[in-house]
């Protein structure tokens, strides 16, 4: 079909599809046909167009179950119009509301995780590079609506795409949507010229989903007051289209400088951090949850608004948020991870175990050496934060290293009095997260060190200490 003699509807979809560059020629593309008017002009228009553009086409009906007989005859007017059309089809079943019981979903969210799920699984199958769904210039303006109400921020204020990513946990499905500069009533239109009778889903008239309620009644509203709303929410959606734009490049030119991944969390320099505008701070936060997560779906704007609170309080300040992830304030840094733990660079200790004095002990994760030196002219410089000196008179030689213990007290060196170990460790802007970690030494009367930070001042080794106790803690 060329494009000159094509109707005005089939020649824009074209323009718009090669202007976003949607549909590469000699390709397997998935059309996703619910059997309602939108979807139904799409893959009819795209049957047109499959000759000039080399496109392979494949069908794809998903059954939610949701509607009764209804469901069920929808399924069967997608089949036969795939075989009216020739193009082949996987047309399935789902259990929609026994998985919206088992994650707790509203039923429009279950819905829409279970169809992409099995898009994602047609063009694995069928070795599809994208699906196209119907959504129309309408769908834009509502979801536009739906996000400035739920106060998505600017990101939600862009609305629907021509082309975006659905994350999954095989593979992200890439969603592509040639109709959004088309209306539903262009849509509807086209099935009446072509006699294609789609599907009237009764669940559309319910003012149950917020979709609907927008649809049905607050644009009408809108359009009382302003007869151009559409068309200033879609301006609205083009300028906030090129802001993220501009503002997804500063976020990865600034993310190289100030953020590092260790695993399965995200560490930001808090100086560096703290010097940007508070804009790019939204953006890079959100960055780190979707590297985390795959997506940001689930998180809100009020999530972020959260976390930039979060940035004015004192260090060991934690927030949780969805998706079990965790942001929390250090001394230094900011850290964004589903297990804070994870971010100490020192082994776990999980049971209290004796040293052998002297000698070499192993332990999860360590190797301590504990040797005994004549006098102190033989103690020599220390390696590390992790070796120490100690009056074995005053230490004995039956020391134990453990995990800190609630209530732990000892004397740091140059104290004149003990203290809580834990008030030390805030003074000495020890990580939260490594707390846990460090290993303490003890006699059976006290504490002696808190390795690499500071031996209790009542061990330390003066002019009259005999022997010298070295001990010195080795990662393995």
């Amino acid at each position: 079909m060329k494009a000159a003699g094509q109707p005005l509807l089939e020649q824009r979809v074209l323009d718009f599809t090669r202007q976003h560059h949607l549909l590469p020629a000699n390709e397997k593309l998935v059309v996703a046909v619910s059997g309602g008017a939108d979807s139904v002009c799409l893959l009819h228009i795209l049957v047109g167009l499959k000759e000039e553009l080399k496109l392979k086409l494949h069908l794809a009906h998903l059954n939610h179950q949701l509607r009764g007989a209804e469901s069920e005859a929808d399924a069967e007017y997608v089949s036969a119009l795939a075989g009216k059309l020739g193009v082949p089809a996987t047309i399935e079943r789902r259990d929609v509301k026994g998985y919206q019981k088992n994650e707790r979903l509203s039923p429009e969210e279950a819905a829409r995780e279970v169809r992409y799920r099995f898009l994602t699984e047609v063009a694995g199958a069928t070795d599809a590079k994208a699906v196209a769904v119907g959504h129309t210039r309408d769908d834009h303006i509502e979801t536009i609506l739906m996000h400035l109400i739920r106060g998505a921020g600017t990101r939600g204020m862009r609305g629907l795409q021509p082309y975006t990513e659905w994350p999954s946990k095989t593979g992200g499905l890439v969603v592509i949507r040639p109709l959004l500069e088309v209306s539903h009533q262009e849509t509807e239109g086209y099935c009446r010229r072509y006699r294609l009778a789609p599907r009237l889903d009764a669940s559309n008239l319910s003012l149950s989903p917020l979709r609907n309620r927008i649809r049905q009644q607050f644009l009408p509203l809108l359009q009382s007051y302003n007869p151009g709303i559409a068309e200033a929410l879609l301006r609205t959606g083009r300028i906030a289209g090129d802001d993220i734009d501009f503002l997804d490049k500063e976020t990865a030119r600034t993310w190289v400088k100030i953020v590092r991944q260790e695993g399965e969390a995200i560490i930001l320099d808090k100086p560096k951090f703290d010097r940007l505008p508070s804009t790019l701070k939204r953006y890079l936060l959100r960055a780190g949850v979707e590297k985390l997560l795959g997506s940001a779906k689930d998180i809100e704007m009020r999530h972020i608004e959260e976390m930039m609170a979060l940035l004015d309080k004192p260090a060991g300040k934690r927030l949780s948020l969805p998706g079990g992830l965790i942001f929390a304030t250090g001394y230094d840094q900011y850290q964004l991870a589903t297990d804070l733990t994870d971010l100490s660079p020192l082994p776990r200790l999980e049971d209290e175990s004796q040293l052998n004095i002297p000698g070499q002990t192993l332990l999860p994760g360590w190797r301590v050496k504990a040797t005994i030196i004549k006098g102190t002219q033989g103690m020599g410089l220390l390696k590390s934060d992790f070796t120490a000196h100690f009056d074995l008179a005053k230490t004995g030689d039956k020391l134990t290293v453990r995990a800190r213990k609630r209530g732990d007290r000892f004397q740091p060196l140059g104290l004149p009095r003990p203290k809580k170990l834990g008030e030390f460790m805030i003074n000495a802007r020890i990580p939260q997260s490594w707390r846990n970690n460090i290993p303490i030494i003890c006699s059976p009367e006290q504490i002696v060190w808190v390795a690499g930070w500071r031996i209790d001042d009542r061990v330390k080794v003066n002019q009259k200490t005999k022997q010298v106790l070295c001990l010195e803690f080795e990662q393995r």
